[in-house]
């Protein structure tokens, strides 16, 4: 597996790289990040490149959130990359993806002002740029997000759409623990009073989506599932949001018929941990 960790190494890696399947990433990286490099040798075949990235971006952290106690383990991260299939990691370091009077960024104006982005103000134009930025640094062919970030998945379609950027979005299923959390770098900042308490969001979830196959259309008849379901069980949980919105739309729905998602964010002390589920008929 190769490392990169500059521009210029990178541009002269791509042209001689075919066809590039890409899995940027945080870094802090655990389980679910492997299932994703490893669906990307799978597409990828003997043929093309698993390519892969690690880097925080500071655009996409608020001034009052964890950027600078955001777990960086580099080493870790690489040997977890190369043992699920990645041929190559960019992993630069901040100066070297922003110049220091950089004054252009790209804004969206829609998809995110609901979800985690409204109370996350910012959040998802600093994920813009830095997408917009590595996929014309890689210039992958296709790339792959996880769908526990739901909201992020969509607007990066979006991006893709009106940028017209030649790359193909794969949308993979949440890995999760045995207990049903999702896989999170943020679940390491759990107590284990937290931990024991924090699968109760995707058991609320659950409950919440067994009804709505049951006949349950109703979103408030869903949400009081929910809210139930987390006073009962999750009681050290802050709730941020829980809502019901179409998935491709990300707009709230009074019935949902199909193509609902339901998502939540809940904070148990600095840990704000994100979930959803997908109702599709």
């Amino acid at each position: 597996m190769t490392l990169i960790e500059t521009v210029k190494e990178l541009r002269a890696w791509r042209k001689a790289a075919g066809r590039v399947i890409f899995v940027p990433t945080m870094g802090a990286l655990h389980e679910g990040h492997a299932s994703l490099i490893r669906e990307a040798r799978q597409m990828a075949g003997p043929e093309a490149t698993v390519a892969s990235s690690i880097f925080v971006n500071p655009l996409q952290f608020g001034p009052n959130e964890d950027f600078d106690r955001y777990p960086r383990t580099l080493e870790a991260d690489l040997a977890l990359c190369q043992e699920a299939g990645a041929d190559m990691v960019f992993a630069p370091t901040v100066p070297e993806v922003y110049h220091a009077d950089r004054s252009i960024q790209i804004l969206e104006s829609s998809l995110s002002k609901a979800l985690c982005g409204a109370s996350r103000p910012g959040h998802f134009d600093g994920v813009c740029t830095v997408v917009a930025k590595l996929f014309n640094l890689v210039q992958p062919d296709e790339a792959v997000f996880g769908k526990k970030d739901y909201q992020q998945l969509a607007i990066i379609r979006r991006l893709v759409r009106d940028l017209n950027f030649p790359v193909e979005i794969h949308g993979i299923e949440t890995v999760r623990e045995a207990d049903g959390l999702a896989m999170s770098s943020r679940n390491r900042y759990l107590s284990a009073a937290e931990r024991a308490q924090a699968p109760a969001l995707y058991a609320a979830l659950s409950q919440a989506r067994a009804a709505w196959k049951d006949g349950v259309t109703g979103s408030r008849r869903l949400l009081e599932i929910l809210h139930q379901t987390l006073a009962a069980s999750a009681s050290l949980g802050r709730k941020d949001y829980i809502s019901i919105v179409d998935r491709h739309t990300l707009q709230p729905l009074d019935l949902v018929q199909n193509n609902g998602l339901i998502a939540l964010a809940v904070f148990f002390d600095k840990a704000r941990l994100i979930d959803n589920v997908e109702l599709i008929r």
